[in-house]
């Protein structure tokens, strides 16, 4: 057993520095993504069109998803840790046990094809709010109408029971191993994809917030990014889930009030 547990150990601190490297890596690209919009105030973004500059193509929507699906693996590859390392652990010790094994890296691509899949739906969306004139060139929004309603789209959100259900799911990695288990690759791979599904399910209003004050605002993706990892992991996630639920809930009102 003391072996088991060096392995183990050892396993799971490759596996954490490797999804480090992948979050820092996607961190790294949108601090030099913003560094060409100084002052978050640019509209001329190089290789994206902004609203008044010129027609949109699809270059520019190409980029636009690029710069989301980064965007989500900046934000949700820290929040996921928990469960990649619970599966790795558990792949090591099937393989103590001469049981069938599969690489950690094919869970992670399940997971990352559902939020590549929403960063899909998220630039589209984004393409279609410019084309509408409600976002500004720093990609914040420029309604008092939409900023409120997604401010009380997420507050709502957040005491639903389909989002205290899917974050049960996302806070107990092993439940999840337990209940959703699958043999093989392409089981790996489905269990990967089910995981990321709870995760849109349970983060996609907050991620939606984005647009309130700037799809590129590197603060407002921190501290969204920070939520989010707080749900997951700390005791307390679900009352502080519930706690935001409401100042969200009262920042929206303010919004359109305001507005």
């Amino acid at each position: 057993m003391p072996a088991l547990d060096r392995r183990l150990r050892h396993d799971r601190a490759i596996v954490g520095a490797g999804l480090l490297a992948i979050a820092m890596v996607a961190w790294l690209y949108l601090l030099h993504l913003s560094a060409t919009m100084p002052g978050m105030e640019r509209a001329d973004m190089p290789g994206m069109a902004m609203p008044g500059v010129h027609a949109w193509d699809p270059v520019d929507v190409v980029l636009l998803f690029v710069m989301w699906a980064v965007m989500m693996i900046a934000m949700m590859v820290p929040a996921a840790a928990p469960m990649v390392l619970t599966f790795a652990t558990v792949q090591r010790k099937r393989q103590e046990q001469d049981r069938a094994t599969v690489p950690t890296v094919v869970f992670l691509l399940g997971y990352a094809l559902v939020w590549t899949a929403y960063a899909a739906v998220a630039a589209l969306a984004q393409w279609g709010l410019h084309e509408a004139d409600l976002l500004s060139a720093t990609m914040a929004s420029t309604s008092t109408r939409l900023g409120g309603a997604l401010l009380l789209v997420a507050g709502v959100f957040q005491w639903t029971p389909l989002k205290q259900a899917c974050l049960t799911k996302c806070r107990s990695p092993l439940s999840f191993v337990m209940t959703e288990w699958r043999e093989g690759r392409a089981g790996a791979f489905v269990m990967g994809v089910r995981h990321g599904a709870y995760c849109v399910a349970c983060c996609w209003a907050l991620m939606a917030l984005l647009f309130v004050a700037g799809v590129m605002n590197l603060l407002w993706i921190a501290g969204l990014a920070i939520l989010v990892l707080v749900e997951r992991v700390l005791p307390g996630g679900v009352g502080v889930s519930r706690v935001v639920g409401v100042l969200l809930l009262v920042a929206g009102v303010v919004v359109l009030v305001r507005g």
